[in-house]
């Protein structure tokens, strides 16, 4: 993974510079990110439980159903059996969609408090049992929503899909927060990591041109991608780019993870050089994993 690339010119705060696999990180990344979610969920109302969420089909209380449910998988318990056809619902795309709506169904009768008191057990749980792996556990080939990689993959896809929806709640609910910081840089690095086979994908970047990302704030990070041959994430351009975007990291991570829409937010984005190539890989940015 490329290093952070320094400040913008504009100032704000220093990037924070890691080695994104290492065990440790991730285990205090993930408690953090637990944490975090602990506390807002405990800072909830009533009626905050029950809010529709930016996601189809989930209301605040079913993001928390399917973060109990992923990790209580992950701690060896079956999903819950059901007969019920999901992916006859339009907000259900594929068999992992599914298996988040059996999670979620199973828990719509809890309260409030009890999906609070799942969520504290689960966490615990995962704690005790990654506390409990090595660096060549850490290090070992494993199935990951992206694709084949290894555990610490997997675990940073845990740290941005609960970021993720941690800031579905936070923005639904109107308590921002934890928007910076090692699990918000993580996130980031997700979305860097992908940025070259979004473009040389999704987007379809002509041959030889070449796309910068700058992300203002609050995580600070530059990423060029170079298209020859294959579209790659390069240290630097031999040129300027044809296209740059500049924009927050708060709304690049709500455009990769398709929760507005993009055209909505065309003058939220600073494109520089060929308009028309930045403002469709604006649109295309959306890659959840």
């Amino acid at each position: 993974m490329p290093s952070p690339a320094p400040a913008a010119e504009d100032g704000g705060e220093a990037m924070i510079t890691m080695p994104h696999r290492a065990k440790q990180l991730l285990i205090d990344a993930l408690d953090e990110q637990w944490s975090s979610l602990a506390r807002l969920l405990g800072e909830l109302v009533a009626s905050d439980w029950s809010a529709p969420s930016p996601l189809p089909g989930w209301r605040v209380r079913d993001i928390v159903a399917h973060l109990i449910g992923t990790e209580a998988t992950l701690s060896g318990q079956q999903p819950p059996t059901d007969p019920t056809d999901y992916l006859a619902r339009p907000h259900v795309r594929n068999e992992l969609g599914e298996f988040n709506e059996l999670w979620v169904n199973a828990m719509r009768d809890l309260t409030p408090q009890q999906l609070l008191d799942r969520f504290s057990e689960v966490t615990d749980r995962r704690r005790a049992a990654l506390a409990e792996l090595s660096q060549e556990d850490f290090d070992a080939p494993s199935w990951t929503p992206l694709g084949p990689g290894t555990y610490a993959d997997f675990m940073r896809l845990r740290v941005f899909d609960c970021w993720m929806h941690e800031q579905d709640i936070r923005f639904t609910v109107g308590k921002p927060g934890h928007d910076r910081g090692v699990c918000a840089e993580l996130v980031v690095d997700v979305i860097v990591d992908r940025l070259g086979a979004l473009v040389g994908k999704a987007v379809g970047a002509p041959q030889g041109s070449s796309i910068t990302l700058t992300l203002t704030g609050p995580v600070r990070r530059q990423a060029h991608v170079l298209v020859e041959g294959t579209a790659n994430l390069v240290p630097e351009l031999p040129g300027p780019a044809t296209a740059s975007l500049r924009l927050s990291s708060t709304l690049c991570t709500r455009l990769v993870g398709g929760r507005v829409e993009p055209d909505d937010h065309l003058a939220d984005i600073r494109i520089d050089g060929d308009t028309e190539l930045g403002t469709h890989l604006v649109r295309n940015l959306t890659s959840t994993p």
